[in-house]
């Protein structure tokens, strides 16, 4: 990189996000907009039997209510899209319809039924109070195992999918020939993901186009759901993503409401506005996580891992959501092994329906899960082996780069042992047992835990940049994916700046506009900088090369070639900034030369790994456990934004903490979400972390040009087998032997008790 890439920046985004001028969906609707409110199902599982809407029709200040048989009568194709996996027996995942409002039967509590639109949210709210509405309750489906009430009649017992990768004979085999086989179960609880901003969205038509604002990822699976549901050419959708609070995964998909307000903006030819309360947000929003992992791992005599196997049960709700099936199948599968060389491996994963809002991707989307699961049972092994826990892990590593591994990922570089040493070095862990000691003298139990993970970088490999040259002597800049907090605006202008020489303030960064950039890949699986920045780069290259041949032929000389900052040839005094060319070529009528988009599809997907250490101290008392001590050394190879990155980092340890420690979706047996609101649903808070350590430690990858391997979901990653691993630490000594998250004071309370009986 060139010389100041790399260096800690200020995020020019913060500006006007900390002074309250940010621009988010709900800040800019059109003032004439009308209210959309959507009535909800209050029943997990049912049958309607009567849905009259007449007289929330002649309510008040109402202008519209539609239902599931008005979208029929209307042409809307009204069935959303998913994603599907391939069952073991070569047949597709299950695909019951989900519609956008219910069909003659719910299935989950917060389900749509029908959406009123009035002029303001109060008289949409009375008239859905208007609606006469019965129904039928049905059994109701909250078990992962087989036996349930059956929700979709196109999956027998429930079942959605049930896919299978590696090798299943040899591993059987493996695991029957080990000299000590070690199985654990390990339970992974619901989330409800709550971003600062929760889901929101405005429609407006002039007639001859439809513009839908959302709060979103990315724009490009808005344009294509649209178009098709409301059977409109795609050049007649446009949609865009303005300043985005949060996302972690659930708003880079499409949703039921939104499809529906588009179709009431085209009906009224006003413009439609809808924005999800907290308490909807929850109900309705895409979970996370909720899966059963049962793995067995096999050692021979050496303590070398010989056969590794998973059986999970994941809960995707009552219907597939867009990637639901692939979340615990497919990516969990990405990194099923960890940084492990394992010979022989094999993932049976099954989904399941159930009678809850479904499930989708969350900060990590799979590779959480799995790593939480094997570093989970390396450090039982280890326990049960009578072996240090980082010399198992050491003893095990990949070493042998490039690696292919069981399931097929292709780690190209690495070397997780020095991460390993750095973090042991870092974390201080050879004076962990004086601190263990001081603890003990306080009357508190302290426990060390170790997760050495692993994660891959996903989404679409294809990304799209365009650079216009400006007359000010700037540029803009415009990118396919969307940023919702990670400071993209920041980050591309200064490599914008340091590929062109051209003033970072004069560098405006444009982004989540379907209009403005044919085509972009959205934000999800760490992929933004790594792929957006090699889009970039290659744009630059189109720029220069053009402005090459063009100074070349304009100036009649030979050998013109750029910098990084000017253009120069040899034996000639030419010194032109990029700037100055283009203002040249304006002047000479080449324009062209100022507009420039390029579109690039990575070879290869990069593997950032790490190695997290936390210390905890739990109370016996009274089960209350304090985060005390948090060391991560990484190796997300070259950092652009070193600043950035630990941001990310540090979200990342502390979403992972919320899920460990606090977090956790509950549903009485009728269905009924009993966590609705903050008054049940316990967030992290800053006062419950302490000041996380962070370290890099890189290996760049050879699968970019610029060495990146991607940070934004890392942390998450590696937090939740580190607080695990030491949480079952602190309890090892007063015979507890198995834990679950969330390590909630009543649950380690309880342990406790029933271990000491």
């Amino acid at each position: 990189m060139k010389f100041g890439q790399a260096q800690p920046a200020n995020r020019r985004e913060d500006i006007r996000f900390l002074t309250g001028q940010g621009r988010y969906v709900d800040d800019i609707a059109p003032q004439n907009a009308l209210r959309a409110w959507f009535l909800r199902s209050d029943r997990a599982h049912a049958d309607i039997t009567r849905l009259d809407v007449s007289a929330a029709r002649n309510a008040p200040g109402v202008h519209l209510v539609l239902t599931a048989d008005d979208l029929r009568e209307q042409g809307v194709e009204a069935g959303m899209r998913f994603s599907r996996m391939t069952n073991r027996d070569g047949t597709k995942g299950a695909a019951p319809r989900r519609p956008v409002l219910a069909e003659g039967r719910v299935r989950f509590v917060g389900e749509a039924i029908a959406m009123i639109v009035a002029e303001t949210l109060d008289q949409a709210r009375d008239a859905a109070e208007l609606v006469e509405l019965d129904m039928d309750e049905r059994p109701v489906a909250l078990s992962l195992e087989p036996g349930a009430a059956q929700i979709h009649a196109e999956a027998p017992a429930n079942l959605a999918f049930d896919y299978g990768i590696g090798h299943e004979a040899e591993t059987e085999a493996a695991l029957a020939a080990a000299a000590r086989v070690i199985r654990l179960e390990v339970l992974h609880n619901r989330i409800i993901v709550n971003p600062m901003e929760p889901r929101g969205a405005w429609a407006d038509w002039d007639g001859l186009r439809l513009h839908l604002c959302v709060n979103g990822q990315g724009v490009w699976v808005q344009k294509r759901e649209l178009a098709r549901m409301l059977a409109l050419n795609p050049e007649a959708v446009r949609v865009t993503n303005p300043d985005v609070g949060g996302g972690f995964g659930i708003k880079a998909m499409t949703y039921p409401e939104y499809p529906v307000i588009a179709q009431a903006a085209r009906l009224l030819g006003r413009p439609v506005r809808w924005m999800s309360e907290r308490g909807e947000g929850m109900l309705t929003d895409n979970a996370g996580r909720d899966l059963i992992a049962r793995a067995e791992i096999g050692f021979d005599a050496d303590h070398r891992i010989t056969g590794y196997r998973v059986t999970v049960l994941s809960n995707l709700g009552a219907y597939n959501s867009q990637f639901g099936q692939g979340i615990q199948s497919e990516l969990f599968a990405k990194v099923l092994t960890g940084l492990y060389d394992i010979p022989h491996a094999w993932l049976n994963a099954k989904g399941v329906f159930t009678n809850t809002a479904p499930v989708d991707a969350y900060r990590g989307a799979g590779r959480p899960e799995a790593i939480l699961t094997i570093e989970r049972v390396m450090d039982e092994a280890a326990r049960v082996l009578g072996v240090s826990p980082f010399d198992l892990r050491r003893r095990n590593f990949i070493r042998t780069f490039p690696y292919r591994s069981v399931t097929g990922s292709f780690i190209d570089v690495g070397d997780f042992d020095r991460v390993l040493s750095r973090a042991e070095a870092e974390a201080d862990v050879a004076g962990f047992a004086a601190r263990k000691k001081a603890s003990e003298a306080k009357g508190l139990l302290r426990g060390l835990g170790l997760a050495a993970y692993i994660e891959s970088i996903l989404g679409d490999a294809d990304e799209t940049a365009r650079l216009t040259l400006d007359a000010d002597g700037g540029a803009t800049l415009y990118v396919g994916t969307q940023s919702n907090g990670q400071g993209h605006e920041t980050v591309y202008a200064r490599m914008a700046a340091g590929m062109t020489g051209l003033d970072e303030a004069l560098i405006r960064v444009v982004q989540g506009d379907s209009d403005l950039i044919a085509k972009g890949g959205g934000t999800g699986g760490s992929r933004s900088v790594t792929v957006q920045g090699t889009a970039l780069r290659e744009t630059v290259a189109q720029v220069v090369a053009g402005f090459v041949d063009f100074l070349q032929a304009d100036l009649g000389l030979d050998g013109v070639a750029f910098d990084g900052r000017t253009f120069g040839a040899p034996g000639s005094n030419l010194r032109l900034t990029l700037a100055e060319a283009a203002e040249l070529a304006r002047e000479k009528g080449r324009d062209d030369l100022c507009d420039r988009s390029a579109t690039i599809t990575l070879e290869g997907r990069s593997f950032p790994n790490g190695a997290h250490l936390a210390e905890v101290e739990i109370d016996p008392e009274t089960g209350a456990l304090r985060l005390d001590r948090y060391t991560v050394v990484d190796d997300f190879g070259t950092l652009i934004e070193p600043a950035l990155a630990i941001g990310q980092v540090h979200g990342g340890i502390a979403q992972g903490y919320g899920q460990a420690v606090c977090e956790n979706a509950v549903h009485d047996g009728t269905g009924q979400l009993l966590t609705a609101s903050f008054m049940d649903y316990a967030m992290p808070r800053a006062d419950e972390l302490p000041f996380f350590s962070f370290t890099s430690e890189p290996v760049p990858s050879i699968l970019n040009p610029f060495g990146m391997k991607g940070c934004g979901e890392a942390g998450t990653v590696g937090a939740l087998g580190a607080i695990s691993n030491a949480v079952r630490d602190a309890l090892a000594g007063q015979g507890v032997t198995r834990v679950d998250m969330p390590f909630t004071p009543q649950r380690v309370w309880a342990w406790l008790q029933e271990a000491g009986r």
